[in-house]
């Protein structure tokens, strides 16, 4: 799970919107009504829709960002239950809740969209108003509604898909129940997500303190498990870090078999990879979004160095699979 602020991470995908309080969980009962949708910027996919004028079907509302990677995993099975189930009368609407500043620009979560293959209904919740009326505080989240209207499952997190998926059939009378399904095991993911804004940078290795605005950043000579460093000329504002200069570099000690990078660059910039010392396929970035820079099955502590040749990319997070 990702929350709005990251104090604490949860190692099995998951992350507290308050320190300490969060687990990925699924709950059943009666949670009373669904909110309406509220601040809804844009609807993709879908003319505007509304809780009231959906009572008599059954809703599945999934919150989620398009370049979170808990999300992202939880996205195939989201679309599967759309694409099996909607002619018995399942809805799904996808809420794109952003966290980053180019995650609210339309037409990003359009081709965001059409890159995930996504159908069903997505309401663009760039207030967070909707989050807000269903007191929500994790990306990904589901919200089952049955045909009164009433929420009468919740999930929080990766993982519980097949009790998610035995829910819907349930309240669709589509026959018994389906297999558990835990989808990745992210008990072996041994390092939490890092962030290279100002207002979140904690896992930083440099000798040099962050501080927002330009600083010259030199490499360390040993780097903890789970930080990562900076080499050259960065800028640091709130959500990202910006290459300034010429070249430069990232490096980061992990411990997990793949690793993501949530960046982008005006103009594309072809990134060269060294993973144990070992030469990597080389990652062009241009458009903001998630990109792969690393994907074995190795499960074990890794060192990465990034070579950036020009300046302009902006570092927003790693994540890890």
């Amino acid at each position: 799970m990702r929350p709005i602020t990251r104090r604490s991470t949860l190692l099995a995908g998951g992350a507290a919107f308050t320190a300490g309080t969060a687990h990925a969980e699924g709950e059943t009962g009666d949670f009373g009504l669904a909110p309406e949708f509220a601040g809804i910027n844009a609807w993709l996919n879908s003319e505007p829709l509304t809780m009231a004028g959906l009572r008599g079907k059954v809703v599945l509302i999934d919150f989620w960002t398009y370049s979170c990677i808990n999300c992202l995993r939880t996205l195939p099975y989201v679309t599967r239950w759309y694409d099996t189930y909607r002619d018995r009368g399942l809805v799904v609407v996808g809420v794109h809740t952003p966290e980053f500043a180019f995650e609210r620009l339309t037409p990003n979560v359009r081709t965001a969209i059409s890159r995930f293959g996504i159908k069903y209904p997505v309401a663009q919740d760039n207030p967070m108003a909707t989050w807000n009326a269903y007191e929500n505080r994790y990306w990904p989240a589901e919200y089952l509604i049955d045909r009164s209207g009433h929420i009468v499952r919740k999930h929080f997190g990766e993982g519980g898909y097949g009790e998610m998926e035995t829910a819907i059939r349930t309240l669709l009378a589509a026959g018994p129940p389906v297999p558990a399904d835990e989808g990745v095991d992210r008990s072996r993911i041994g390092s939490p997500e890092m962030y290279f804004g100002a207002d979140r940078i904690e896992a930083l290795g440099n000798a040099e303190r962050p501080r927002r605005g330009e600083q010259a950043y030199t490499a360390p000579a040993t780097l903890p498990l789970n930080h990562f460093a900076l080499v050259g000329t960065w800028d640091l504002a709130g959500q990202h870090a910006t290459l300034q200069g010429g070249g430069g570099a990232v490096l980061l000690h992990f411990n997990a078999a793949k690793v993501f990078l949530v960046a982008g660059s005006a103009s594309p910039v072809t990134l060269s990879i060294n993973v144990d010392d070992k030469p990597q396929s080389p990652v062009t970035i241009g458009e903001s979004r998630m990109y792969t820079l690393f994907d074995s099955n190795d499960y074990r502590p890794h060192t990465l160095a990034l070579t950036i040749p020009k300046a302009g990319l902006e570092a927003f997070s790693f994540t890890f699979g």
